[in-house]
């Protein structure tokens, strides 16, 4: 009887910790006011990512992916389209597989993690996962043209 509990238990925790990562997925979250990347004591941005924006975009998607990650092609195929229908957003996709070390001074945990910056490097917004389009969109209004 006992074997059937702690069953039924583990159950129960598996269903509850797959439900919060499902909730947790493609969930945009707004930067602490004046986030500037990464954000560890004021180090400076990660070569790569600095080379990655654009001072005429008000907005770059930074997208870090790795190279076996599936729902980072999805990504990619989604922003880009984004970006190609919305003025003054550009969507960068860098692949971190040789490079942990940018995932790490950028505080990245899992891929496909996008990265919302303003030209001057500020961090506007972050998204775990395969973001929603609409909601994506929503949130950057307030700093696209």
């Amino acid at each position: 009887m006992t074997g059937m509990w702690v069953l039924l238990g583990t159950l129960v925790l598996g269903l509850a910790a797959g439900g919060l990562l499902t909730a947790r997925n493609g969930r945009v979250r707004p930067a602490p006011a004046g986030t500037v990347l990464p954000s560890a004591a004021g180090a400076t941005l990660p070569e790569p990512v600095a080379e990655a924006l654009d001072p005429a975009a008000p907005v770059t998607l930074v997208q870090i992916s790795t190279t076996f990650c599936a729902p980072c092609r999805q990504t990619r195929a989604l922003l880009s389209s984004l970006a190609e229908r919305t003025d003054g957003l550009r969507h960068v996709d860098l692949d971190v597989t040789d490079r942990p070390e940018v995932a790490r001074q950028l505080g990245v945990l899992r891929t496909p993690t996008t990265i919302a910056l303003a030209p001057d490097g500020r961090e506007l917004l972050r998204v775990g996962g395969v973001p929603r389009s609409s909601g994506l969109l929503d949130a950057l209004k307030a700093y696209l043209p």
